[in-house]
Order: C-alpha cells, then sequence, then structure tokens
C-alpha cells in the first residue's frame, strides 16, 4: 500500500497527486518492493530491514539518498497489557522527496510536529522524536503495571503473577536494546549534519531529539535495572508467603490433632476411667477442648 503527502499549512497532508514529495509504503508487495529497488535504487537489505521488527536502527549513505532506519513503539493494547511491540521504520531522504516504509499498519502522521517551513529532513526528525515520545510514554505504562504487579505479589502466591512480571522485563529489555540502537542512529546524525544537509534550525531539532533519548535510554535502563533486582526478591517473597501459610496449617492442623486423640482415646473398647458417669461426655469434650486452647494459647504466646 502506498500512499502521497504533500505539506499543507506545514503539515504532511494526504494527496492524490503522484509527484507528492511525501511517499508512504505500509506493507509493500512485490511490486511495489521492485519499484523501490529498481526505480529509486534502495539497497535490498535496507529495505527488508525497514520491515523486519527485530532490526537494530542504523544510519547508510547511498549514492542518491540517506537511509535512516528507526525504531518506535507499536500501540499498546490493554487486551494484552504485558505484550510490547516494536516496529521498524525506513526513511530514505532523497534531493526532492522523502520515501517512508514500514510495516506498521497503524502508522499516521497524526499529532507530527511541524515547523512553519517544514522540510523533508524536519519530517524525518519529527518522526524520530515522535517515536522518542512513544517509548516514554510506554516506559511509564511499564512502570505502572510493574508496581500493581508487585503489590499482587506481596499478598499472593500464585506463579502467573511472576510470569507476568517476566514478561514485562522481557518487553522492558528489548525496549531499552531498540531506544539504544536508536541513540546511536542519533550521534550518527549528528556527525554527519554537513552530508545530510541539515540546516542550523534541523541540528537544534536534532539537539534536542539526542537530549530526549538519552533521558529516554537512561529511563529503560533504572526501569530495566529496578526490575531485574526485584525478580530475585519477589520469588522470595512468594516462597515466604508459603512458608507462613504452611505454618498456619500446621498449628491448625495440631490443634485439631490433640482434642482427637483426646476423644478417641475415650472411645477405645476398653474399660476407662469413669465411664459409667452421668456426665463422661461433657468432661470428654471439656478436656478435648481444653487442649485444643492450650495449644492455639501457646501458638500466640510464642508469636508462631
Amino acid at each position: 500500500m502506498v500512499r502521497k503527502y504533500r505539506f499543507e499549512a506545514g503539515a504532511p497532508t494526504r494527496s492524490e497527486d503522484p509527484s507528492s514529495p511525501i511517499s508512504l509504503f505500509i506493507n509493500p508487495d512485490d511490486d511495489e518492493k521492485r519499484y523501490l529497488i529498481q526505480e529509486l535504487k534502495l539497497d535490498e537489505h535496507t529495505l527488508h530491514s525497514a520491515l523486519d521488527p527485530d532490526e537494530l536502527a542504523r544510519l547508510e549513505f547511498e549514492p542518491e539518498h540517506t537511509a535512516i532506519i528507526i525504531k518506535s513503539p507499536m500501540p499498546h493494547s490493554a487486551d494484552k497489557p504485558f505484550l510490547f511491540r516494536v516496529a521498524s521504520l525506513g526513511l530514505y531522504i532523497f534531493k526532492d522527496k522523502l520515501v517512508i516504509v514500514t510495516a506498521d499498519d497503524h502508522f499516521s502522521f497524526e499529532g507530527l510536529k511541524t515547523r512553519r517551513f517544514p522540510s523533508l529532513h524536519s519530517v524525518a526528525l519529527q518522526l524520530l522524536f515522535r517515536s522518542i515520545y512513544g517509548f516514554l510514554e510506554h516506559l511509564k505504562i511499564i512502570n505502572m503495571i510493574s508496581e500493581e504487579l508487585q503489590t499482587k505479589i506481596n499478598v499472593s502466591m500464585q506463579n502467573r503473577y511472576l510470569l507476568d512480571l517476566f514478561s514485562l522485563q522481557k518487553s522492558l529489555v528489548y525496549y531499552f536494546n531498540f531506544i539504544n540502537s536508536n541513540d546511536l542512529v542519533i550521534h550518527r546524525l549528528r556527525n554527519y549534519v554537513a552530508r545530510i544537509g541539515f540546516d542550523e534550525n534541523e541540528q537544534e531539532i536534532l539537539d534536542d531529539i539526542r537530549i530526549e533519548n538519552g533521558q529516554c535510554l537512561k529511563q529503560a535502563e533504572i526501569y530495566s535495572n529496578i526490575l531485574a533486582g526485584l525478580m530475585d526478591a519477589r520469588a522470595s517473597i512468594v516462597g515466604n508467603n508459603l512458608n507462613q501459610l504452611m505454618k498456619t496449617l500446621t498449628i491448625i492442623t495440631l490443634g485439631i490433632m490433640v482434642p482427637t486423640f483426646v476423644v478417641s482415646a475415650f472411645s477405645m473398647n476398653v474399660p476407662f476411667p469413669f465411664q459409667h458417669h452421668p456426665r463422661a461426655f461433657f468432661y470428654i469434650m471439656a478436656m478435648a477442648v481444653a487442649s485444643a486452647s492450650v495449644v492455639f494459647a501457646v501458638w500466640r504466646l510464642k508469636k508462631l
């Protein structure tokens, strides 16, 4: 699927004009891939990297264009709260056009920040900035979900909360890796501003992007280290909760076994004291209750 965009009121706007400067390819088919490779001279490996969610971000220079592969988070679904996915985004900057290739069906220019006099370079930079903002938003969601899971783990022995926390930690590790790859691309962009053709305003935007992504990377590292450090602690808490429960059950079992022993001793088919007493039943039950009370009293005094 290919969509065309042109600048209108400083923002990319959908257009039917085939000569529009911005082309967006979403899940390109074989014919569109052939056009990108043969007509626009896109490197085949770089093109496949833009469609592969597992590829790392990178910057490459071709004779007629600059290829930038960046990582961007996909929309988070409430139906799968522990699943955080990342998509690749290929930005191919020519002198007179910008080609964007992605496999993300949710991609759009909605909410894209633009300047009064936008350029193709500024659109590419704003897409990079938006991906950073998306990562920051998802990190906040991950933090909230992890705190909720930790609260549940403190009062529950169910393994599924630990498994959910492990899935969250796995997503966070992937996020940290992809944010770090974006950071490497940003630093390379800053080193090649003259070769790419960034003007002074675009260099300022790139500097802001570098700062924001550095903060995002640091935040992801902190969250990842915290989760990694707490996994063992949470597993120990679950084990401790199980030990406390087993201790309580043991005390209850002892409290039941002692009066049971008293009652069973007087129910044997042999002569026993005051077996013909008219109130023997009440005496035996009183002894059973008293023995149970002694067990629970010792339990409370010893604070077991």
